[in-house]
C-alpha cells in the first residue's frame, strides 16, 4: 500500500501510528525557509512500515515524499502497489490543488483501488468531508474518509476501507 499526499499532510505520522515495526524513515532537514516553518524534516525517499492483519495477510506501507522535487520516487513506489491512500491536510486549503494533482498522477500510474484520507479532522478549522469533496472535485463513488493520522483507530479505519475496496476489485476480476 502506498500512502501519498502533499508536503506535511501526515503521511509519516499515519504509517507510524499503525506500523508494528519501527518505521524506516528517510527524513532529512529542510532547507527551504518556508517549509521549515511548518516542520523541520521531510521525507526524501520513502517511509516503510508493516502491519500483520492475520496469518495470511501482511500489509507493507510505503510513504512517498510529498515534495515535487522527489516525485521520481512516486513511480518507483507505485510499481506493484495493491492500492493507495492520498492524505489531505483538511486545515490547509492551499494544498488541495496539489493533493488533487497527486491523486491524478497515481491514478495514471496504476488502475488500483484508492481512498482519500481527510487528515486533521480533530482540529476546529478542518474542512468538512462534504466541503473537501467539492473543493477537490472528487466523484461521489470515491471513498473520502475522515482521519486523524496520530490516532491508531482512525488510521485502521482508513486502511480497512482501502482493503475492502481491494477485495471488491479482486472479486470482480475473478
Amino acid at each position: 500500500m502506498v500512502v501519498t499526499g502533499p508536503f506535511s499532510s501526515g503521511k509519516t505520522e499515519f504509517i507510524s501510528s499503525i506500523s508494528e515495526i519501527d518505521v524506516v524513515k528517510t527524513e532529512r532537514s529542510i532547507s527551504s525557509e518556508a517549509e521549515s516553518k511548518v516542520k523541520s524534516e521531510t521525507t526524501v525517499a520513502m517511509d516503510f512500515g508493516r502491519i500483520t492483519v492475520d496469518d495470511d495477510l501482511v500489509l507493507y506501507l510505503f510513504g512517498t515524499p510529498g515534495q515535487r522535487r522527489f516525485d521520481f520516487m512516486w513511480e518507483i513506489l507505485a510499481e506493484g502497489m495493491l492500492g493507495f491512500i492520498v492524505m489531505v491536510d483538511s486545515t490547509k486549503p492551499e494544498t488541495f490543488r496539489e493533493a488533487k494533482s497527486i491523486l491524478e498522477t497515481f491514478r495514471a500510474y496504476a488502475p488500483t483501488p484508492f481512498v482519500v484520507a481527510a487528515n486533521k479532522q480533530d482540529l476546529k478549522d478542518a474542512w468538512t468531508i462534504d466541503d473537501l469533496r467539492i473543493a477537490l472535485r472528487i466523484e461521489d463513488g470515491v471513498k473520502l474518509l475522515p482521519c486523524v493520522a496520530n490516532d491508531k483507530e482512525s488510521v485502521k479505519n482508513v486502511l480497512l476501507e482501502l482493503l475492502y475496496s481491494i477485495l471488491e476489485e479482486m472479486e470482480k476480476s475473478s
